[in-house]
């Protein structure tokens, strides 16, 4: 149960899911995420830190860079069962689809250098 209820309680937070729903489209670094969604460093990081936790993004380090994408562990079924869904709900929501129809133009090398 436990692992339901970490995935359950990290899905309650709207800006989480916007970050999972940008996730789907893109690999992002946290400057990308925090640009899309207008936060801190070290709000987008905590919300990024609960995702990760909860089984339902993973990240690499690649050079300088930190790259973020959805989960593909099926270790956590909740996770994946919840990220599988996700991709069909909250298309038509505007606030999501405003975010999405901006994610061209985000990009790292314009908003942190390299």
């Amino acid at each position: 149960m436990r692992d339901f209820i970490r995935v359950i309680k990290a899905l309650s937070d709207p800006n989480r899911v916007k970050m999972l729903k940008l996730l789907q489209r893109r690999v992002l670094c946290v400057c990308e995420i925090q640009e899309a969604l207008g936060l801190a460093q070290s709000t987008a990081s905590k919300h990024l830190k609960i995702l990760e936790e909860a089984g339902l993004i993973t990240f690499a380090k690649e050079g300088l860079w930190v790259n973020y994408r959805l989960a593909d562990d099926p270790r956590n079924p909740y996770a994946a069962s919840l990220l599988g869904n996700l991709r069909r709900w909250l298309e038509d929501d505007p606030e999501v689809a405003a975010l999405v129809a901006r994610l061209p133009q985000i990009r790292r090398e314009n908003i942190c250098g390299g």
